[in-house]
């Protein structure tokens, strides 16, 4: 594969791609809800869409594999049955003609969230389905929402191995707002990786987050960025266990108005331990620490990350490696029409150092 990494036929197709988004992006719609006379039961849709533009160094060639597909294409619907009872579903074709090994994904559809909730008070919440664990920050985040180009690269290590939906699972979880909503609480029992009879013991999360400043109440999801809406100051910690897998997780989020502008920065350090249960999940620290400044009065997000991954009982050669990335969000309008370009440098501690450049375009409505 040549190492020539911009090719004009990529560039002109990727200016095309942008000119449209803008263009569509001007454009007002409305949101589709559907509400009962008495108002005791709603339905609403809405639609996620991130076309993406994708330039990535190969750590054998020192070539760049092109792509141009669709990050994601979620369609989304939610409502009340009855007051206290509401539901959420979500389906996503993610990576929509990205190849890979070769070949073009043509569609990989799935069910990404479907779940009922009960809301006796405040204090009590009970989720029932498919749903995100209750584990780190960012694991939780709203992919409508993130501040940065995606996740972080170590969010979901767990997934295969628990057989998990991109850090979904099936379950039931408790959770609510205590001491005056400072102290959130999430607590699950899900099915994690089931044997041939399906008899052995379910997997447990949870998590727990004090807010010192405002108070932080969120339909499900944790925003990426809310762009200085509130003050924002959160510290959490989270545990993941089957069987004698085991994982831990602490994190802070920090998301502060200035003057008409904002800051957010957020950590997550995560170790995990697969144990004998999940050998594959090698014992390791991996941390994930993100910044960035938005500028209203221009509705620009420059942002920088850095992200590690350190194997305790490490394999030789070793797999420990470093990234960095600096990216920009241009908000037309918030989190609904932005663009983003992100460049990424992976430095491993063994093999070449390699290189990606991400152009996102993300139009939402929920």
């Amino acid at each position: 594969m040549p190492k020539r990494s911009w090719r004009p036929s990529s560039m002109r197709a990727a200016g095309i791609a942008l000119s449209a988004f803008f263009v569509l992006a001007a454009a007002a719609s409305a949101q589709l809800a559907i509400k009962s006379a008495d108002d005791s039961m709603s339905i609403k849709f809405g639609v996620l869409v991130q076309p993406q533009a994708d330039w990535a160094q190969s750590a054998e060639t020192g070539g760049y594999a092109q792509n141009l597909f669709v990050r994601r294409f979620r369609l989304l619907v939610g409502g009340q049955i009855m007051p206290g009872l509401t539901f959420f579903a979500e389906t996503d074709n993610p990576n929509l003609g990205k190849t890979v090994s070769g070949a073009k994904t043509t569609s990989g559809f799935i069910v990404q969230d479907a779940y009922l909730e009960f809301r006796k008070t405040d204090a009590i919440f009970l989720d029932a389905g498919l749903i995100l664990v209750p584990f780190c920050r960012n694991c939780l985040n709203s992919a409508a929402t993130l501040m940065a180009v995606d996740y972080g690269t170590y969010a979901f290590v767990e997934s295969a191995a628990t057989q998990s939906v991109a850090g979904r699972d099936t379950g039931f979880q408790l959770r609510g707002y205590l001491a005056g909503d400072r102290l959130e609480y999430r607590a699950a029992a899900e099915q994690g990786s089931r044997n041939a009879g399906s008899t052995n013991a379910f997997r447990f999360t949870g998590r727990v987050q004090y807010n010192f400043l405002d108070v932080e109440k969120v339909a499900f999801f944790y925003p990426g960025t809310s762009f200085g809406k509130k003050k924002i100051l959160a510290i959490g910690g989270g545990y993941d266990t089957q069987r004698d897998y085991r994982a831990w997780a602490a994190d802070a989020y920090f998301d502060c108005p200035v003057g008409g502008n904002s800051v957010t920065a957020e950590a997550d350090f995560i170790r995990w331990d697969g144990g004998k249960t999940f050998s594959t999940i090698l014992k390791q620290d991996d941390l994930s620490v993100q910044a960035g400044f938005y500028a209203a009065g221009v509705k620009l997000l420059p942002y920088l990350r850095y992200e590690s991954r350190h194997f305790v009982d490490g394999p030789v050669p070793s797999k420990d490696e470093k990234r960095y990335q600096a990216g920009v969000g241009y908000y037309l309008k918030g989190h609904n029409a932005n663009v983003k370009l992100a460049y990424t440098r992976v430095d491993p501690d063994t093999g070449r150092k390699t290189s990606q450049v991400t152009v996102q375009l993300q139009g939402f409505y929920f």
